[in-house]
C-alpha cells in the first residue's frame, strides 16, 4: 500500500501479538506510522479477530513462536530442524496448499490450532528420534518454516509394509516404503508422471535399519542420494496439486504419515549451494536386497 507524501522512507506498518497471560489472553497492535492502513478492511479485520480471541470468541494457535530450531552447526552451513526433545518448530497439516491459500488468516489460525492437536497426539519426539504411531487418523508432520531452495539431510526408517514421503515445499513426495513390497525401492519422486517416478537403483537398507537420505531441490530439480546411491538425478519436481503449473518457490517440508509407525532423527537443512553434488558415501550396512 502506498501513499503519496509519506514521510517514512521504512514502509513501517502495523506489528502485532497475542498471547496467554496467567487465565486470561491479550492481544497487541501497534498502529504504526501509515495512516491509510487504519482502515484499510484486511486490517479491520485483523484488529478486530484479535479482539475476539482476547475475549475468548475465537481460538488461535497461541502458543509462543520459536526462534529458529537449530543453529548453523559450522561453516558448511548446516543447521537442525529436529532438537532431539520435542516438536519445537514443527506444526500439523492443514489441508492442501491449495485450500490453505483460500483460507481467511482467522480461518487458516483455527484449522491450525486443530491441526496442531492432532499432530501432538500421534507424533512424539524422545531420545533424539521422531515417531509416529501409524494411526489411521494422523496427518503429516510439517516445518514451520518455508524453504526455497535447500539441502535436506535426514534419517528415517521403517517396519514391514511401512509407507512415508518427503513433501518438498509441500508437494509430494520423495518416496519411502517397504522395498519387499515395492522392488524399486525407496528415494523415487512419486508422484511423477514424465520421469523420475522410480529411483534409478534400489538402495533400500534391511527392514528396521536405518536410512539415510540427502535431497537437494534447486528451482523446481531434485537430486536424491539414498545411503549414498545417486537414485534421482536433477529432475523436475512436477506440481500434484496444479499439473500445469511449476510447484512453488518456497513452501514447508513435511513428513507423511501413512498409516503405519514411522521413526525419523538428525533432520538438517542448509541453503542449496550452487555447484557440483556432493559426493556420494558409502553406507555402513549393505542394501537390502
Amino acid at each position: 500500500m502506498d501513499k503519496p507524501g509519506v514521510k517514512r522512507t521504512d514502509g513501517d506498518f502495523a506489528v502485532s501479538w497475542l498471547r496467554r497471560e496467567g487465565k486470561g489472553r491479550v492481544f497487541y497492535c501497534a498502529l504504526g506510522h501509515r495512516e491509510d492502513i487504519y482502515w484499510n478492511p484486511v486490517v479491520l479485520r485483523h484488529y478486530l479477530a484479535g479482539i475476539q480471541y482476547a475475549i475468548g470468541d475465537y481460538a488461535a494457535d497461541d502458543r509462543p513462536v520459536p526462534m529458529p530450531v537449530g543453529e548453523t552447526t559450522g561453516s558448511d552451513g548446516w543447521r537442525e530442524l529436529f532438537n532431539g526433545r520435542d516438536l519445537t518448530g514443527w506444526k500439523g497439516l492443514v489441508g492442501d496448499p491449495i485450500r490453505r491459500a483460500a483460507m481467511s488468516s482467522v480461518e487458516l489460525e483455527m484449522a491450525q490450532a486443530q491441526a496442531d492437536e492432532l499432530m501432538r497426539k500421534h507424533w512424539s519426539a524422545k531420545d533424539g528420534v521422531l515417531y509416529f504411531d501409524g494411526a489411521k487418523t494422523g496427518s503429516h508432520l510439517c516445518t514451520v518454516e518455508e524453504f526455497g531452495d535447500f539441502e535436506l539431510e535426514l534419517e528415517w526408517k521403517i517396519q514391514a509394509g511401512g509407507d512415508s514421503g518427503i513433501y518438498l515445499r509441500g508437494c509430494p513426495q520423495v518416496q519411502i516404503w517397504d522395498a519387499k513390497l515395492h522392488p524399486e525401492g525407496s528415494g523415487g519422486l512419486y508422484n511423477n508422471q514424465r520421469g523420475g517416478k522410480d529411483p534409478a537403483e534400489r538402495a533400500d537398507r534391511a527392514l528396521g535399519e536405518w536410512n539415510r537420505f540427502h535431497i537437494t531441490m534447486r528451482g523446481d530439480r531434485v537430486t536424491v542420494r539414498l545411503n549414498g546411491q545417486l537414485v534421482v538425478n536433477d529432475v523436475v519436481l512436477e506440481n500434484f496439486w496444479k499439473r500445469d503449473e511449476p510447484i512453488p518457490p518456497r513452501g514447508q517440508l513435511e513428513l507423511q504419515s501413512h498409516e503405519s509407525p514411522l521413526w525419523f532423527r538428525n533432520i538438517r537443512v542448509r541453503s542449496a549451494p550452487i555447484g557440483v553434488l556432493p559426493p556420494a558415501t558409502q553406507p555402513t550396512t549393505s542394501p537390502a536386497r
